[in-house]
């Protein structure tokens, strides 16, 4: 990330909000669509069984499979940093952000609300999230990275984008292209 040096803060910035983009994508979107997939699939399998064509299985299968292999992937690095996975996500959706209530940083991460408010009291026992009162609404609270959060995702978030793109170095912008269109038609299938 040496080429950043020198470069204006807007770029920089630019760069980093790809970055988070392209870790959510891969992770959530498989994530989301895996499990969109399973349980759409059983429902129609269960209900129309003679309509079924069991390549859709296959399908599912493989699509939890990439999922499985992404995570595992992933998840080695990201507790080499010291951190587990669920933190990182969450690190990762604050750096570079405004405060966001818990709804939000829940949808954006799609972890869910009893294992996202554990997460937030390990995170803010460390000192890395402060809570602020939420202007907009006095029942709620906003989240937000701590100094000590935004150095440390500062010190790990690249090293982890790096660390995902040596996988990627084996395919071509095309390819990645082309998949990005495929889960995203498999994505409305569903909606």
């Amino acid at each position: 990330f040496l080429w950043l040096k020198g470069r204006s803060t807007l770029g920089v910035y630019l760069w980093k909000r790809f970055c988070i983009a392209l870790l959510l994508l891969l992770g959530l979107l498989l994530e989301s669509l895996t499990v969109v997939l399973m349980r759409t699939i059983l429902v129609r399998v269960s209900t129309n069984r003679d309509n079924f064509n069991m390549t859709h299985l296959t399908l599912i299968r493989q699509l939890s499979k990439a999922y499985q292999a992404f995570e595992k992937y992933s998840a080695s690095h990201v507790r080499d940093l010291g951190i587990t996975p669920t933190q990182f996500d969450i690190l990762a959706t604050l750096g570079n952000q405004p405060p966001m209530t818990c709804k939000k940083l829940g949808d954006k991460t799609l972890i869910t609300k009893g294992t996202l408010t554990g997460v937030l009291e390990r995170l803010d026992a460390k000192g890395l999230i402060h809570r602020l009162p939420n202007e907009e609404d006095a029942r709620s609270y906003k989240i937000g990275l701590s100094q000590s959060g935004k150095t440390l995702f500062e010190k790990v978030f690249p090293g982890h984008v790096e660390y995902l793109k040596q996988a990627f170095n084996v395919t071509t912008s095309r390819e990645v292209s082309e998949w990005t269109k495929v889960l995203k038609s498999i994505e409305l299938i569903f909606k």
